[in-house]
């Protein structure tokens, strides 16, 4: 007698049927390893970022000092190292002369981060930027570091070196750029510090990092870029140029009309000049500039009017928010809104005009290049640790801010301020100078050490080219008992001149 099928056993090819539980529990499978799936694309692919750079997360932090820094270099030296730890981060950076280029290098440390060159150029020299791969794809999921790449700045070694000799123990700061690329040849600010003494992770790191946070003299700021400071007299310069831009002066030997005593407009006040040569009606502007007259320039500033000197200071690099060199500058001020009276303080250097050295040394370099003003670069190009280039760095220019002519009789002004004025501790034998001292007041009622500045350029004497160095240099705070722009800053801005003149760095 044949045996009746159960419909449970095999299949209509002889299989083995499966139940419908069966079928349940392989589906529940197949949902769970999708989404398993799922979420293993979502962390591994889509949050990978996130997880790698969570703080929590020391694999890559672990990695990049796994290996040596690439290197800053100065001409074709390197002025930073890496050196064994021997602890858990195998390598720390180092640097051969940290105080001399601090405001250049910035600091790279295994606790407390990046800054200036080492912050902004990062990628090169940790050798996590794209540009270094090789092959991408393979890098990608070997997840192999690249060898650190250069970085090989603009500085010439012996104007830096002039720079930091020259300020000395007082605090202040250097900036020099050649004019015709706007490449910054010094960039100098002290009191310095050294980044090697921070580097590392250790307690003497920290105790480093503790005692110059707690320095009342503030050695970690970058006075050369970051500190603003009252520009004084040497924005006479961006006075003048506005002026005769703007035809309000033609003839830089002619009367300007101007009154003596001066009022500011709308008030009672006396604008006071320094020099009593200046107390006489009618000075032309290169007498006015060569003694530093305040009513001249302030009534000039007035008969310019605000828009239009609100224009040429920000051809120089005034009220720029975003000036990076790569390094990011602080913003310079000159008011927008002001009443006539503020003007005439502002066209002198004084009210809320406030300048980086960064910014005057701009100045300088824009007269000097006959009214073109490049954007400043620290940077000159970008290297894998074989040297190939990863980036060349080319001149840009930030704007026209004169034409030829009027750059021409603004040289004119600058140059007899240093031949016949206050700025004759400038002179350099064998050699075409322009300056412009400066002495701006600060603190309640002008009760703080006046600020010293000076702004300059300098040529070989009947060169027609553009001058190759153009320098500004504030001293903020000095022991010395004449503190003026033509003793304390003029010297020290004719050494950095003379390093770039006599072709050394």
């Amino acid at each position: 007698m044949a045996r009746r099928s159960s419909g449970r056993g095999n299949g209509p090819q002889g299989l083995p049927g499966i139940s419908t539980t069966g079928r349940r529990a392989g589906l529940f499978c197949l949902v769970l390893i999708i989404l398993l799936a799922a979420q293993a694309t979502r962390i591994q692919v889509f949050q990978a970022k996130g997880y790698d750079h969570n703080p929590a997360n020391q694999r890559l932090t672990i990695q990049r000092y796994s290996q040596p820094r690439g290197n800053i270099l100065v001409g074709d030296t390197p002025i930073t190292g890496s050196t064994a730890t021997g602890g858990r981060y195998n390598y720390k950076r180092t640097y051969t002369a940290g105080q001399q280029y601090a405001a250049v290098t910035g600091y790279s440390s295994q606790i407390y981060g990046n800054t200036q060159l080492e912050g902004t150029e990062d990628g090169i020299l940790s050798g996590t930027d794209s540009r270094l791969d090789g092959w991408v794809v393979w890098n990608e999921i070997a997840r192999k570091q690249n060898p650190g790449g250069d970085v090989y700045t603009t500085i010439n070694a012996a104007a830096q070196q002039a720079a930091m000799q020259g300020l000395g123990n007082q605090k202040g700061a250097v900036a020099a750029i050649e004019p015709s690329t706007g490449r910054i040849l010094a960039l100098a600010s002290t009191p310095s510090y050294d980044p090697s003494t921070f580097a590392g992770a250790s307690n003497a790191d920290q105790s480093a990092w503790t005692k110059l946070q707690a320095d009342s003299d503030q050695p970690m700021l970058n006075r050369a870029l970051r500190q603003t400071y009252p520009p004084g007299s040497t924005f006479k310069v961006v006075t003048a140029a506005a002026a005769l831009a703007n035809g309000v002066v033609t003839d830089i030997n002619a009367p300007t009309s101007t009154p003596y005593p001066y009022v500011l407009p709308g008030t009672t006040t006396t604008l006071v000049n320094d020099s009593s040569a200046c107390d006489q009606p009618n000075i032309d502007l290169d007498t006015a500039m060569t003694l530093s007259c305040n009513s001249v320039m302030g009534n000039l500033g007035v008969q310019t009017g605000l828009d239009k000197m609100t224009s040429m200071a920000e051809n120089f690099g005034f009220n720029d928010p975003k000036l990076d060199i790569p390094v990011r500058a602080a913003r310079s001020n000159f008011d927008t809104q002001m009443n006539q009276s503020q003007v005439a303080l502002s066209s002198i250097g004084q009210f809320d005009t406030a300048a980086t050295p960064l910014v005057m040394a701009m100045v300088a370099a824009g007269v000097a290049n006959n009214g073109t003003v490049m954007y400043p670069q620290l940077v000159d190009k970008l290297a894998k640790s074989d040297g190939s280039t990863v980036q060349l760095m080319k001149p840009r220019t930030y704007k026209q801010a004169m034409s030829p002519a009027v750059a021409g009789q603004v040289q004119q002004l600058m140059t007899d301020v240093v031949q016949n004025g206050t700025g004759r501790n400038a002179r350099i034998a064998g050699a075409t100078v322009g300056g412009k001292t400066g002495t701006a007041q600060h603190g309640v009622d002008n009760s703080g050490t006046p600020y010293a500045w000076f702004i300059s350029w300098a040529k070989p004497a009947g060169s027609s080219d553009v001058p190759p160095v153009a320098v500004a240099v504030v001293i903020a705070d000095s022991n010395a008992t004449d503190v003026t722009g033509g003793q304390l800053a003029a010297p020290i801005a004719k050494s950095v001149m003379q390093a770039v003149l006599g072709g050394k760095g």
